[in-house]
Order: structure tokens, then sequence, then C-alpha cells
């Protein structure tokens, strides 16, 4: 491999000389072979426009030149546009600040701008990295990639199943069903009743996501090494409450308490906690989904699910409703993160929080991962479920529980006897009642109608 010689403050260093990343990167690169779990390019380009930011505010406070703060926002749209992806190899089992990331965003700008312009070079330090710390920038650039993971990746997959639902729901109008509790039969209920809860409770998640999502729109930037701001010029803030929301597009603010914002990680938990509340959501709701497609004949059967593949290797014939079993396992990993993101978020120390790698590295995961899971839950099952009333009608002639519509007319106590007997004799509640003449026939019908 051909290196080249660049040098740092610690002295030379030999670079892959097909790279643009320079001798912080390299080092990092050198000494972290740990995994292959990388920062992800999510939090790579949120820091990016961090930077752009940071270098229209610094030329506006007149920190650097405006020929170097277009440089930078040259580069910094190259990076976002994806062109540059293969040089942000570092892995997230670094320093627990990201500063290795950030100089590695840092040091493949001034590479880049020097190509562009040999004229003008920048400094990954002095002008790139002017009037900020990591400390402040990879929060920030944390607080930008899970707002817009959420926003723009998870809502619109999550309005997807919702949808997909709320047209199941209107196709099991009119049906119903034996309701379940403890696992056991309990009272009638309509099919879209039940499928009501689904859409429901996915609606409520959607509005948790929304609504934690806005905790990540105050940011840390402008706080630098330990959120005094030190470094930054005069009229920083002023300057870049205006920018950065120009720069992302979305409405982020800077004027907040910074020591926050570098020593906690609060904002950033209620966000992955309320995508962990959405994956206990799905979770529930995949379970449920594949009990009432269990069968087809020994199961509940209630609901026909597509039929995608092969379910066994040596059983003919079976078809497993795996697309549940995925969407299970998803959120069993987007539980674990949120456990991991726990103690990452209760364990920094005095002013800095120092698991923000890890941090980012699992929310992004659990946005994809829900993500793709939503949407392939939405096409290949629920799309695709089909009723099976011969089944629905079974459960609810053979039901118990019809006698829990009797205690209003026969006592509680006289309703359980006619339970057991019916049980016992395996016949329906409506022969005991008749036989027993407890009620009559048109009172019957009457009591178990559906109100």
């Amino acid at each position: 491999m051909e290196t080249r010689i660049e040098y740092d403050s610690m002295g030379p260093v030999e670079v892959d000389a097909r790279r643009i990343y320079g001798p912080q990167t390299q080092r990092s690169f050198n000494n972290f072979k740990i995994g292959d779990h990388r920062i992800p390019i999510e939090e790579i380009k949120a820091l990016a426009l961090v930077k752009k930011a940071c270098a229209l505010t610094n030329a506006k406070c007149g920190a650097v030149t405006e020929e170097k703060a277009k440089l930078i926002a040259q580069v910094v749209d190259e990076i976002v546009d994806g062109k540059w992806d293969d040089e942000f190899p570092l892995t997230v089992f670094q320093t627990g600040s990201g500063t290795q990331t950030n100089m590695n965003v840092n040091e493949v700008i001034a590479h880049r701008a020097k190509q562009l312009d040999e004229s003008n070079p920048l400094h990954p330090n002095d002008d790139v990295n002017r009037g900020q710390s990591t400390n402040d920038t990879f929060p920030t650039a944390m607080h930008i990639c899970g707002y817009f993971e959420i926003t723009k990746r998870v809502i619109p997959a999550l309005d997807g199943l919702i949808a997909s639902f709320e047209k199941l729901q209107e196709k099991g109008k009119g049906l119903q069903k034996v309701g379940r509790t403890h696992l056991q039969d309990a009272t009638f209920i309509m099919v879209d009743q039940e499928i009501s809860a689904f859409v429901d409770g996915l609606k409520t998640a959607k509005t948790m996501l929304l609504q934690n999502a806005d905790y990540l729109l105050d940011v840390a930037l402008g706080g630098t090494a330990v959120g005094t701001g030190v470094n930054t010029p005069k009229g920083y803030l002023d300057v870049m409450e205006t920018v950065l929301p120009e720069v992302t597009g979305a409405p982020f603010r800077v004027k907040n308490n910074k020591f926050q914002g570098l020593a906690l990680k609060d904002a950033f938990m209620m966000a992955h906690g309320a995508l962990n509340t959405l994956a206990t959501t799905l979770f529930k709701i995949a379970n449920d989904v594949r009990f009432l497609g269990s069968g087809p004949r020994c199961g509940y059967g209630e609901w026909h699910l597509p039929e995608n593949e092969p379910g066994s290797s040596i059983m003919p014939g079976k078809v497993n409703p795996t697309q549940c079993e995925a969407l299970t396992m998803v959120c069993a990993q987007v539980f674990g993160h949120n456990t991991t993101m726990t103690l990452c978020a209760g364990s920094g120390a005095f002013q800095l929080n120092v698991y923000m790698p890890i941090m980012i590295y699992d929310f992004v995961e659990s946005c994809r991962l829900l993500v793709d899971a939503m949407n392939s839950f939405t096409t290949h099952c629920i799309d695709g479920v089909e009723f099976v009333p011969e089944k629905l009608n079974f459960f609810v002639e053979q039901s118990l529980m019809i006698a829990t519509s009797l205690t209003p007319y026969i006592g509680y106590d006289k309703s359980a006897k006619v339970v057991k007997e019916a049980y016992k004799r395996g016949c329906s509640i409506k022969e005991i009642i008749l036989e027993e003449k407890l009620m009559t026939e048109d009172e019957f019908g009457e009591a178990v109608r559906m109100k």
C-alpha cells in the first residue's frame, strides 16, 4: 500500500495515500481495531452540517474568512451527498467523546478543500474546528441525526403500518369474535374493535415519538469544551441561532444550558425511550397477529396470514408467521439498545458524557431496524391478511363466557353454575339455559346480542 507522511501535534504518521483523511484519523484507525461497528454515516453527515453551520457563523462573526467558510460549506455539501463515505472508517469503540471522529471530519474537509483550492489552505483544528470542541459538536450531531431519523424515516414507516391496520380494521367491521383475557375465553368483541387497539396504540407511539423528538431540537453547540463557550467569537450564539436552522432545515435551538447539553444525555434517552415504547407496542401486536393466525387447523386460525415461503425443511406444506418473528426479534434488539443506552447515559462524569459513540450507533440501528421491520411487516403480512369467518363463528358458538351477558337476568351464581354444567357436558350455554327454563329463547337472544 502506498503511503504519504502526515504530521500532527504528536509527530509524523503514515497515511494511506489513497485517502483524504489525515494523521489523527489514521492514528485512531491503527489504535482501535475493535469490531466492525462503524460510526453511522448519518452521524457523520450530521456532524458535517454542524461544521458548515460553524463555518458560516464564524465568517459572520469575523473569526474566519468568507472564502474559507465557502470552501468548508462546499466540501460539507459533497459529504452530505455521499461522495466521501469511504473516508470515515472509524470504529464506534474509540474515545467516548467521539474526538477522533470529529477530527476525521475536520481532516477530510481540510484535505478536500486543498484539492479544490490550494491557494487557500485550511487547518483541521484552526479553521474547520474553529470555535468548537468535540464535546459540543458530536452531541449536537447526535441530536440532528436522531431528530431526522425519527421524523424522516421512522414516522413514515409507522404511518404506513397504521394505514394498513386501518384498512384491516374496516374489513373487520360486522365480524363478531370471542375476546380473550389471561389467555382464557372472555366475552365477545368485534374484530374491528380488537384491531382498533393496534391502530390507536401505534398512533399513540407516533405522538410520543414526535413529542420526544422535540427535546432533540435543543443542542449543545456553542458550549465547546466544558459548557462555558471558551474560544467562541463574540456574538456566536446570536448568529448561530439563525444559521443552524438554515443549514439543517429544522428548528434547532442553541440558546439553552450548555452544561446540561454536554454532561447529560436526557433528551437523547427520551427520544430513544419513545422508540423503545414503539418497540413494545409492535412486539405485542406481532405476537397477537401470529397467535390469531396460528393453525391452520389446530390453532386459533381466525386470521389467514400471507404464505410467503416454506416454513420447514422436514414438514411439507408448513408455513410459518415469519414476518411476526422477524419483527419481534427487531424489538428485542431495540430493548437491548435501550438497556445499553440507559447505562451509558447515566455513566458520564462531571462535565462530559463519554459513551456517546455507542449511543448514537445504537440509536441509529434501532431506527434502521424498526423502519425496515415495519415496512416488511406491512407489505408482507398485514396488507395480505384475510379473516376466517368460519373459525370466528365457531368460537363464538362454543364460548362459555357468553354467560357474562346473562348475569343481569339470572345472576352471577346461576350463570357460573350453567357454565360449569355446559363445560362438563360439552354442550352450549344456550342448551342448558333453555333446558333449565331459566330464560326463553327470545330473552336469551336479546341478552347475548352485541349492544
